[in-house]
């Protein structure tokens, strides 16, 4: 069996935050993750990010990880990749599946920066070859140079649907439109001034309603939605693509945390079901922590700073640092405080402080 004083699930910006920190104060720590790059969406990630130096503003997200993951391997940090978590067993230990392999690993706390998946929707013809999420469809096409369509509709016009547009653009391929279901864009301005600045076609109060073709994608059927979200009879309107990408959200992935006996609560702004956490990232499970989207689906700063915060928050409950890293903590906080704040952030900072409020362990 192989031991560490602290376990981290996920390699992402969460999870890379999270193991320089408490290694940073001494922990002994490993980091795994199930896919064969570390970085988590990062890697795939090929546009600047904005925000501050801290955040690693103007880097491309790519790179981001890659820094982040050197920082991590400097510091000592077991790092094992193709290795998945498959759950906790009686004796506290975590049984991973390392390269085929089954192997334990105990440790004293465990942090979960496990992610989130992406959602889809169906529709009739919605099995056809050619509906997909967005973001294979951007790794395919940022990290095998894959274009997986040359005429694209895309579903939903939040951050990842709007960025991925743009990228596949800048790849070659033609955007027919983007169709969001409520009466407004749903991300940020400055991604969706790039999509209008190109004259693709965005419609609001509209969803895709069919999807036709013999034996992949060939044409797909738009309609305006009405106050409840239906089809309203008489809209429709055909567009010839062989490609349809499905941005319509992420939910966190709680399996784990589940399986750790952690309490969830449900917050729809949030992505769903998600662990109960304090100011700490400790969940009910006083040795689990949480951090990321599994903790809510929020921005990649954001994941950071809460990894951050989490493997501080571990490695003092281990016994190291000191008052210095107590105010570490305290301006990590915050700091998150302020990222969530706007426009698109002050309900996720109501929802983050509704959770923290529910927790009383």
């Amino acid at each position: 069996m192989k031991k560490a004083e602290i376990l981290i699930i996920g390699a992402g910006p969460a999870g890379l935050g999270a193991a320089i920190e408490a290694s940073r104060l001494g922990a002994k720590v490993i980091l795994l993750d199930e896919n064969k790059k570390a970085g988590g969406q990062l890697f795939k990630q090929i546009h600047k990010f904005f925000g501050s130096k801290q955040h690693y503003a103007g880097v491309r997200g790519f790179q981001i990880g890659e820094e982040l993951l050197k920082q991590a391997k400097d510091l000592g940090v077991e790092v094992m990749l193709d290795a998945r978590a498959l759950g906790l067993l009686d004796d506290g230990s975590m049984a991973v599946l390392d390269k085929g392999r089954l192997t334990h690993i105990g440790a004293k706390k465990i942090i979960l920066a496990t992610g989130a998946r992406e959602n889809a929707v169906s529709f009739p013809g919605w099995t056809l070859p050619g509906v997909m999420t967005a973001g294979a469809a951007q790794t395919f096409s940022n990290v095998y140079g894959t274009l997986v369509g040359k005429n694209i509709l895309m579903v939903g016009t939040g951050n990842v649907g709007l960025i991925v547009s743009y990228q596949l653009m800048q790849a070659g391929a033609t955007v027919k439109g983007l169709v969001e279901v409520v009466p407004r864009v749903s991300g940020y301005g400055v991604h969706a001034g790039k999509i209008k600045r190109a004259g693709v076609p965005i419609w609001t109060s509209h969803t895709v309603v069919e999807a036709r073709g013999d034996k992949r994608v060939q044409e797909a059927i738009i309609a305006q939605v009405d106050e409840k979200f239906k089809p309203i009879p008489g809209t429709e309107r055909s567009l010839e693509v062989d490609t349809i990408l499905l941005a319509v959200g992420l939910t966190p992935k709680v399996e784990l945390a589940r399986m750790a006996g952690c309490k969830l609560t449900v917050e729809p702004a949030l992505g769903g079901h998600l662990p109960l956490h304090n100011e700490e990232m400790k969940t009910s499970n006083q040795n689990v922590y949480v951090c990321g989207d599994i903790a809510g689906v929020e921005e990649a700063n954001t994941a950071l700073d809460e990894g951050r915060l989490a493997g501080l928050s571990a490695a003092r409950a281990l016994g190291y640092g000191d008052e210095v890293t107590d105010a570490r903590k305290e301006e990590f906080n915050a700091g998150l405080c302020a990222l969530r704040m706007g426009t698109f952030g002050e309900k996720r900072l109501a929802c983050k402080e509704r959770i923290m409020k529910e927790w009383s362990w």
